[in-house]
């Protein structure tokens, strides 16, 4: 049975402790870094032959040609009509949830104009195309389409681009299920970081993209991270995180599998529990030992906890909140009587799940909000995807007469002050010296 790490923020060491529980070097070695870099750099010079070759040896596919990685929009329908009704009543509950709070995320066009006639605004555009990595082999992913793709249409995306690996040729039909939804424009059975290449170069057979959204493992981390430029990217994420603090008064068993909820995750995912009452901070730990043994995934979920899980003493609400904001969790509970209270103390996390009732597993699926979120302590500067993560915002300038003579005169001095004689000319040009 694992060790569970206890922090007190009484003891003298906590702080130290706390962050290296909490750091997290999330960058691929050298040999990693290399082997993605040539793969970039064939499949850029190569085009589909490097992208055939690699998948064969990755995924064991062995396409004809690169055409044969499509899937066709008949697949996606076949796939959603073979599912259970159930399977296909959730994703389109979820699907109904998601794009509603999407919709109320679009960032709008404007603009105002100034005394002498001078217009300024904003004007918001989305972007044309995205690629969307969904993740295969291990596991099947139907909610990261759903969370990625959705906001994209919402946003006005034009044309989605997802990627999926085939390991064998094995294709999950619930994942087809949830592009087919999602509406999803074109699929390809591949994945890694050939997959990340052919979305950021370009093929004859893959579009290029704008944008690429989507997690992926180490690999396609790093490749996500050498294109970043050429595309854009939606973050480097890391392992899943959960941080719940309780008053003591929830029923420890709930906590528990809250805990286990990220843990099954990987073997670095982070679960953390806070509270001031320590008797509880033990029923947990209980609850834990005796539920571990019936999960299915409880080698992955021991191993998190032994690496990284904490259960942490706090001295009040007060002292709660400074270790929340230090760890700025990706996911955090507050499992409290009075939520709303301890809520205006939380600056930094990615998504809060307030009161005993309010699973984050609800937010992973189907509750509304993204669940694709800033990790690493990264909340500290970063938002949940969204909406405004496929559009663009550029900025209009319509000068009447007065207003290039004012916003002239004003532009030169400091163009000149630079010693950018052309800029100051340029303006300078426009300005009518005979107004006041």
């Amino acid at each position: 049975m694992p060790t569970i790490q206890r922090l007190n923020t009484a003891d003298s060491d906590f702080w130290p402790r706390l962050e290296a529980l909490t750091a997290w070097e999330g960058v691929a070695d050298e040999a990693i870094t290399a082997t993605v870099r040539e793969i970039l750099a064939q499949v850029r010079q190569r085009g589909d032959d490097a992208l055939l070759e690699y998948t064969y040896r990755f995924d064991r596919l062995n396409a004809a040609c690169a055409a044969d990685l499509a899937i066709p929009a008949a697949r996606l329908r076949q796939a959603l009509a073979v599912i259970s009704p159930e399977q296909r009543a959730a994703l389109e509950t979820a699907t109904t949830r998601i794009r509603a709070y999407a919709e109320r995320q679009k960032l709008e066009s404007w603009r105002f104009t100034e005394a002498d006639g001078t217009v300024l605004g904003q004007q918001v555009t989305p972007l044309d195309r995205v690629g969307l990595y969904v993740p295969g082999g291990k596991a099947a992913y139907p909610s990261s389409v759903l969370m990625n793709a959705i906001p994209a249409k919402v946003a006005g995306v034009a044309e989605i681009v997802m990627v999926v690996p085939a390991p064998g040729g094995e294709l999950n039909d619930l994942v087809l299920a949830a592009a087919a939804v999602a509406g999803v424009d074109q699929v390809f059975s591949i994945g890694g970081a050939q997959a990340v290449a052919a979305l950021a170069y370009g093929t004859v057979t893959i579009p290029r993209v704008d944008k690429i959204v989507g997690p992926g493992n180490i690999y396609v981390a790093a490749a996500k991270r050498q294109v970043f430029g050429t595309v854009g990217i939606d973050m480097i994420a890391g392992p899943s995180e959960i941080l719940v603090v309780c008053d003591g008064l929830t029923d420890p068993e709930w906590i528990a599998m809250d805990l286990f909820s990220q843990a099954e995750h990987d073997e670095d995912a982070q679960p953390i529990l806070i509270s001031a009452d320590a008797a509880f901070l033990e029923r947990v730990q209980d609850a834990i030992l005796r539920l571990l043994p019936e999960m299915e995934r409880r080698e992955i979920i021991a191993a998190s906890l032994r690496r990284r899980a904490a259960l942490i003493q706090v001295r009040d609400w007060a002292e709660a909140a400074v270790v929340v904001n230090f760890i700025a969790p990706e996911h955090l509970e507050l499992s409290v009587e009075k939520p709303e209270e301890l809520l205006p103390r939380i600056r930094h996390a990615g998504a809060i799940f307030m009161g005993r009732y309010t699973a984050e597993a609800l937010g992973d699926y189907c509750a509304g909000p993204n669940h694709v979120l800033p990790t690493s302590r990264t909340a500290r500067f970063s938002s949940p995807l969204g909406v405004y993560d496929f559009q663009k915002r550029t900025s209009l300038i319509h000068c009447s007469p007065a207003g290039a003579t004012t916003l002239g005169r004003t532009a030169s001095i400091l163009a000149r002050g630079e010693g950018l004689t052309a800029h100051a000319r340029s303006a300078e040009l426009r300005v009518a010296f005979d107004q006041p």
